[in-house]
């Protein structure tokens, strides 16, 4: 079973969010989406001052199988992006929990809390299996 950390938030798309100290998110995706994907080779990530709604199609991660989208896990706008992955996308497959895609500033705090705590992920990952 892929590694879920209790201390974050989570979708039925296995992207990760990490509510920080200022109020926004951190979003990446998960060990077992990464695990999917294999080695990844390119992201395309929102640009910061986009405005996202929860569940957007917001960007893409490229790997040696496949192209997965990457879907928003909270409505709000991109305040930042990871420029490092343009040059290293590879640490996310070394760090999934490290190598944040990008941060949101969301609309409400709401959205954050109606995402899959790590009890409930891990009983998606169990259903997929």
């Amino acid at each position: 079973m892929s590694n879920v950390p209790e201390d974050l938030r989570y979708t039925a798309n296995h992207e990760w969010a990490r509510l920080e100290g200022d109020g926004t998110v951190k979003i990446g995706i998960t060990d077992h989406a990464q695990k999917q994907l294999g080695d990844l080779v390119f992201v395309e990530l929102p640009n910061g001052g986009d405005r996202l709604a929860a569940d957007d199609a917001c960007g893409s991660l490229e790997s040696v199988k496949a192209v997965a989208e990457l879907y928003c896990p909270v409505s709000g706008t991109v305040i930042a992006r990871n420029e490092e992955l343009n040059d290293a996308p590879e640490s996310i497959n070394d760090n999934p929990y490290g190598a944040w895609l990008f941060t949101i500033r969301p609309d409400s705090a709401a959205d954050f809390e109606r995402l899959l705590d790590a009890a409930a992920y891990t009983r998606v990952l169990t259903e997929e299996e």
